[in-house]
């Protein structure tokens, strides 16, 4: 079954994240800087769904959503209106997960990695190399795994 993280909770357990983000620079994994404290409304998770990662009303056009389902974390991003694209959150960099969406990237905050919302490919570094897609089904709403 699928459970959907509001980004806000991850942001309000800033201590839990930054003793993830350390063990996860021993690990290898990164991400980008982020500039603003403040959530930011293009990347809001969505709040529900059975079996489903999200909805296609949670997901702006533009912008994404980040996700987790079996323990994993997704972000599922439309880039343009009625496409949708999922890729892990996990940055390839040093392992930390990206954690905004805005101005056509995703953004790790380790780093400063960003990738593509449409491709998932590296747009700023340091990651070598882009995030790793995930196959979706958008049936009516619903958007699940493939």
């Amino acid at each position: 079954m699928s459970t959907v993280v509001r980004r806000q909770v991850l942001i309000g357990s800033a201590a839990v994240a930054g003793v993830a983000a350390l063990a996860a620079c021993g690990s290898g994994g990164g991400g980008a800087a982020s500039s603003s404290a403040a959530p930011d409304p293009s990347s809001e998770s969505p709040t529900g769904g059975s079996g489903a990662l999200a909805s296609t009303t949670d997901v702006p056009s533009g912008g994404g959503v980040f996700v987790e389902s079996d323990g994993q974390s997704y972000v599922i991003t439309q880039p343009v209106t009625g496409t949708y694209k999922c890729f892990s959150a996990v940055c390839p960099h040093q392992g930390c997960n990206c954690s905004k969406v805005a101005d056509g990237t995703i953004d790790c905050p380790c780093h400063g990695s960003r990738f593509a919302v449409d491709t998932g490919d590296v747009v700023q570094g340091p990651a070598t190399t882009g995030l790793t897609p995930v196959p979706i089904t958008v049936s009516g709403t619903s958007i699940t795994m493939a």
